[in-house]
């Protein structure tokens, strides 16, 4: 990380671009009283310099800090207290931010070219960010902004520390499990990119999904497959737009009704596989004597179904997060997930 010593000055952008200091401050600020041309001139001298922007830590408090810690959402601003394992890990920044006497600020990302620079111009002294894309480039700004980034999930990057659990080893545990057994098994898959698009296809190919999370557990279910000698061509993989239980449902009820009809179901969240389970009852198909299922992060929800998931503990997976990026040390939650094997499951 750049410290503000070595990080390029307006000033110096200004003297590249052949312009003045003001004008370079209304690119970065107030881009509508640029023209278009000199706007493209001052970004493309900063990018040469590698400015990222005005330091919004150093604009907001001269002499001191923010004492905020900024969390990058890659969703609409609403899946943060509507989605069960956003809001636990949400809960774990905030428990620690309280500890320190610092505020959050959640910064989602809209999907407008604006994304980059908005975020890393936030007011905060460092930046956690929710799971994403191996090319997002609001992971790239906030990166070049100099301040700390911890990445939830993925993608591990230069410049920014990573919380996870092995998402393949923790898939391949529990595929075993779900697949036992199986002819024709499946998988409910969160995005592959972030285009989102609902895709039913047999035999996708772990590397070429953007999300490192998903790209991981599809892996580890593909593991699995071929642990119990099964083809991974013929694996079903439904990925569904978002993690929500009623799109769940509809992507699974037309799983259902395939030719061969599947045998197991491995989901990536609990909310997905209580949308398979919602559907193969309305399709009145048995779980688990005709059809297993499996999903991931033991839920309150899951146990009550009787869900075989994947336990990992994401409101401390959060907190870990907020401790790193506010100047603790590097924690390792790499082991710490377990199977949990429960009736939906068990033939």
């Amino acid at each position: 990380m750049q410290s503000p010593a070595q990080r390029p000055t307006m000033t110096q952008v200004a003297a590249r671009a052949k312009v003045s200091v003001m004008t370079v401050s209304y690119t970065f600020n107030r881009p509508d009283r640029v023209a278009a041309p000199t706007r493209e001139k001052v970004l493309r001298a900063a990018a040469e310099l590698g400015y990222a922007g005005p330091n919004a830590a150093a604009r907001s408090l001269r002499y001191g800090s923010t004492r905020t810690l900024g969390v990058v959402l890659g969703e609409h601003l609403t899946y943060a207290f509507d989605d069960s394992q956003a809001v636990a890990f949400l809960g774990g920044v905030s428990e620690v931010c309280a500890d320190h006497g610092y505020g959050l600020l959640i910064t989602p990302v809209t999907g407008v070219d604006d994304d980059a620079r908005r975020v890393a111009a936030a007011a905060v002294d460092a930046f956690v960010v929710w799971t994403t894309t191996d090319d997002d480039p609001v992971l790239d700004a906030v990166i070049a902004s100099g301040r700390p980034v911890v990445v939830h999930g993925g993608p591990a990057r230069d410049g920014a520390a990573l919380v996870s659990v092995d998402n393949r080893a923790a898939a391949r545990a529990i595929g075993l499990e779900a697949f036992a057994g199986a002819t024709r098994p499946a998988v409910l898959s969160f995005p592959l990119d972030q285009e989102r698009r609902t895709v039913l296809a047999p035999g996708v190919d772990p590397d070429g999904v953007r999300f490192p999370v998903t790209r991981e557990r599809l892996l580890g279910y593909r593991d699995a497959a071929e642990d119990l000698g099964l083809d991974w061509s013929s694996v079903l993989v439904g990925a569904a737009a978002t993690n929500d239980d009623d799109e769940a449902r509809t992507l699974a009820e037309q799983m259902l009704t395939l030719d061969p009809p599947l045998d197991a179901i491995a989901a990536m969240s609990d909310e997905q596989a209580l949308g398979v389970l919602a559907a193969a009852a309305a399709s009145a198909v048995p779980v688990p004597e005709r059809l297993t299922v499996s999903g991931w992060d033991a839920s309150r929800a899951a146990a009550a179904a009787g869900l075989s998931t994947v336990a990992q503990d994401l409101r401390a997976q959060g907190a870990s997060c907020a401790r790193i990026a506010l100047g603790g040390p590097a924690e390792d939650h790499a082991d710490r997930w377990s199977v949990v094997v429960r009736s939906s499951t068990v033939r």
